[in-house]
């Protein structure tokens, strides 16, 4: 995909920080927590061997496990792919942050691989998210999906067919890019002609107090269901 939709760095005398992966944002959280494996487990539901998996980056987990996680800590999900250790009550002023395709937090889905960008941020007021979209089919895809909050999405390249339970599918180009109710059913699917696509984009929470910011469209079954 085009290169100069991605920042990158460009000083080669500074250490290149270790890649975030959601194995390494879980470990974080557990130890800024006090929490052993088994503690963690108990509060949120999801089995102490499926937690130690992916901790150790040999499993993800599903969209459905991870809004559970989120609801049980009570965590929005946007403090969940952070990784700093900042108060929860600190303001925010003059933020500032570079974000690359290599320091995201990556998620796999059937229908999508997502880059969550700047973890390093806490309680983002908008999800960052590059995508690149894998179904071409409706039938591939399977239901259309919903949650809270609009998101924005533009296509960088390929194209991709947005598939809406209220409209008319679209069609949309390399240079083109949509806005939408994320509570509305909807897809982003490869269209004819091309094998992949891939888009970037935005999801905001519609919440006053800026409740849980879900992530985009995604299937409930990861390509390694927990």
């Amino acid at each position: 995909m085009p290169g100069s939709f991605i920042l990158t760095e460009t000083s080669t005398s500074r250490t290149k920080p270790e890649k975030p992966t959601l194995g390494s944002l879980l470990r974080g959280l557990r130890a800024r927590n006090g929490w052993t494996l088994k503690e963690m487990s108990e509060k949120t539901g999801i089995p102490f061997s499926t937690l130690s998996k992916v901790e150790h980056d040999r499993l993800t987990l599903t969209y459905d496990k991870l809004l559970q996680l989120g609801e049980r800590l009570n965590m929005r999900m946007s403090e969940l792919f952070a990784e700093t250790a900042e108060p929860a009550d600190q303001p925010f002023t003059a933020r500032r942050s570079i974000g690359t395709r290599e320091t995201a937090v990556a998620i796999n889905t059937p229908n999508y691989d997502y880059y969550y960008l700047f973890p390093e941020l806490r309680k983002k007021r908008m999800i960052p998210i590059l995508t690149r979209i894998l179904a071409k089919s409706v039938a591939e895809f399977g239901p259309l999906v919903r949650h809270s909050g609009e998101e924005w999405m533009y296509v960088i390249s390929g194209s991709i067919e947005v598939h809406t339970e209220h409209y008319e599918a679209v069609r949309l180009e390399a240079g083109q890019s949509i806005y939408l109710d994320s509570s509305m059913g909807h897809a982003y699917l490869v269209a004819p002609g091309h094998d992949e696509a891939w888009v970037i984009g935005a999801c905001a929470s519609a919440d006053e107090d800026h409740g849980t910011v879900l992530m985009s469209a995604s299937q409930e079954l990861g390509k390694n269901p927990a």
